[in-house]
């Protein structure tokens, strides 16, 4: 019997709009009523998440940033798993030394270094959700992020880094060099001490060793009495892969990559056709 459910949310519990569809947003809340826990799981920072759920009328606890953070349903802060500034420090010269772009999530919000760069990589995670998106829709969705102030332009990354008040909970790192990706992956692994995971074709999501959704669902769940065996976990990305290794029922999204639903129990339909909704009512019977 499944007790509680873990959606994440970008190419999953959200449509190509980027916004909770209503059949969505009324399975989540025939779930709540029936019992059932529900969490979301996302790589989105607290900010960048609640504004979407509040507008679907749908109030849960959140699992942020990948496990970085996890917020109550009121929004208080009940765990963090940051990354060490210095320890930053050390993938930011790997990465710059690969020339990889990257982003840093902080709890005072997100910050660049280049605005086309931090477009591009918002498309890119746009993109993978769904290769028929409009992309001059993307564009506009991607530029009102920056134009809104969600990620903020610096010059330098050094003044963020070296305030012993910053709290980091993830790297984002883009580019369209496979090689160049590929080769700061694999020297960033090399520190022992991150988690990498990935939700676009082209990005590295860089957290802290225990920052993963899977381990911050295991605590969750631990926390409410819950067996991992009655959890379901719906995600479309290799970012969600470590709740699917974990929970009793792992939930593919239809327009997952192939990679993605090996890792899965079942399939269910795609996040425009509302795939969530579908998988929910099935075990809720």
């Amino acid at each position: 019997m499944i007790k509680c459910i873990a959606i994440d949310m970008d190419g999953t519990l959200l449509n190509n709009n980027h916004v909770v569809s209503e059949e969505n947003a009324k399975a989540v809340k025939v779930a709540q009523r029936n019992g059932v826990e529900v969490v979301i799981a996302t790589g989105r920072s607290y900010a960048e998440a609640k504004d979407v759920l509040i507008e679907a009328d749908i109030h849960t606890p959140i699992i942020c940033v990948n496990g970085a953070e996890v917020r109550s349903m009121e929004g208080e802060v009940v765990a963090i798993n940051p990354l060490m500034n210095k320890q930053v420090l050390e993938l930011a010269e790997i990465l710059d030394k690969h020339d990889v772009y990257f982003e840093l999530y902080t709890q005072s919000g997100t910050y660049s270094k280049d605005y086309d760069k931090a477009v591009a990589t918002l498309l890119d995670i746009f993109m993978s959700v769904n290769e028929e998106n409009d992309y001059e829709e993307v564009l506009k969705a991607a530029k009102e992020r920056m134009e809104d102030g969600r990620t903020k332009l610096v010059d330098s990354f050094e003044p963020i880094l070296n305030d012993e008040k910053t709290i980091i909970f993830k790297l984002l790192a883009f580019s369209l060099d496979k090689k160049r990706l590929e080769a700061a992956r694999s020297e960033l692994l090399e520190t022992g001490h991150v988690a990498i995971s990935s939700s676009g074709k082209d990005n590295l999501e860089i957290t802290s060793i225990e920052a993963q959704k899977g381990i911050a669902l295991s605590v969750f769940t631990s926390e409410r009495g819950i067996s991992m065996e009655d959890t379901m976990a719906i995600g479309d990305n290799y970012n969600d892969v470590s709740m699917f290794e974990r929970v009793g029922r792992a939930v593919a999204m239809g327009n997952a990559p192939e990679g993605v639903k090996a890792k899965a129990h079942m399939e269910t339909d795609t996040n425009i056709n509302s795939g969530v909704a579908k998988a929910v009512l099935e075990v809720l019977g």
